[in-house]
């Protein structure tokens, strides 16, 4: 079976593709066949206009149908497409996915941030541990925290503070203030051994350019010190010397911000990369919809 998950997001879009294996009643396993991240930057219109421009809109709908071939392409048996912050809030967000679906037959579903939350939440279940964790996901027009013991979710909630989203210097303080209040709120402040675990782009991108491979941890000293590098770096000289996408080199920094300071707030020194994302959640919840199992043990063969 064939499943195809869209992801919506604020600064990108991007189809993941995935060969599913379930013949064994308790082992599932998936492969990824496809994966294609496209810079379209949804937030950048609606966290400026408040709505989607007619440009971006026309770009979306182009987007959406070479999507939506792909899926017929490689026989996929059902799709999944979600959209996050920028089109929850736009004014004309409703009516754009109306004329995506109508020009395309893409049925995009505009979810709330605690769903969001909890589809993500499906993507990192293989990377918990005994030990309590913060899972932080920044994207280009939210935050998403969960708070994990062990492998229990004690708390989960989406902040409006992301890469795209512009916020003035009072505008962000309030933010990490809220948050900071929300974390001490229950005892998981005063938990000890936290470790972070850190899903985006960009949390994907700092973590390559620390030179390491595969899907491991690296200490915040180390963060705050690859922020410190590539922040002495103009925005042209991140694309020529680091190499960085456009659409990567103005967002890292603040980014890397956020996980820092969520990091900070918890008492946690180290944060894991498993390099998954809501992609790989959407691909999890669809599968259980469609098969009506759940996903208890998952093996990964290859990246997603």
């Amino acid at each position: 079976m064939k499943l195809a998950a869209i992801d919506i997001g604020s600064n990108a879009i991007r189809l993941q593709i995935a060969q599913v294996y379930d013949e064994d009643e308790e082992f599932i396993s998936f492969k990824s066949l496809e994966y294609l991240r496209f810079p379209l930057r949804l937030g950048q219109d609606v966290f400026n206009e408040g709505k989607l421009s007619q440009a971006t809109i026309a770009k979306f709908g182009k987007l959406m149908q070479t999507f939506h071939l792909l899926t017929q392409l490689y026989d996929v048996k059902a799709s999944f497409a979600v959209a996050t912050s920028a089109m929850r809030e736009a004014e004309n967000g409703e009516d754009v996915r109306n004329l995506i679906h109508a020009m395309t037959g893409v049925d995009i579903q505009i979810i709330s941030g605690a769903d969001e939350a909890s589809i993500l939440n499906k993507a990192i279940i293989p990377y918990l541990s005994d030990r309590p964790s913060v899972h932080i996901d920044v994207g280009g027009g939210s935050t998403e925290v969960n708070l994990y013991r062990g492998k229990e979710l004690v708390n989960g909630r989406s902040f409006k503070i992301g890469t795209v989203r512009k916020l003035n210097a009072e505008q962000r303080a309030g933010v990490f203030k809220e948050m900071d209040h929300w974390i001490k709120e229950g005892d998981f402040g005063k938990m000890k051994n936290v470790i972070g675990i850190g899903t985006g782009g960009n949390i994907n991108r700092l973590y390559k350019l620390s030179s390491r491979s595969g899907k491991g941890a690296m200490s915040v000293v180390e963060l705050r010190a690859l922020r410190a590098y590539i922040k002495a770096f103009t925005l042209k000289q991140r694309h020529t010397i680091l190499k960085l996408n456009s659409d990567r080199a103005d967002v890292i920094i603040p980014a890397a911000e956020i996980y820092i300071h969520v990091l900070e707030r918890v008492g946690a020194d180290a944060i894991l990369v498993p390099r998954v994302g809501l992609k790989d959640g959407i691909v999890y919840e669809l599968y259980e919809r469609t098969s009506k199992r759940h996903i208890n043990q998952l093996e990964y063969l290859s990246n997603f």
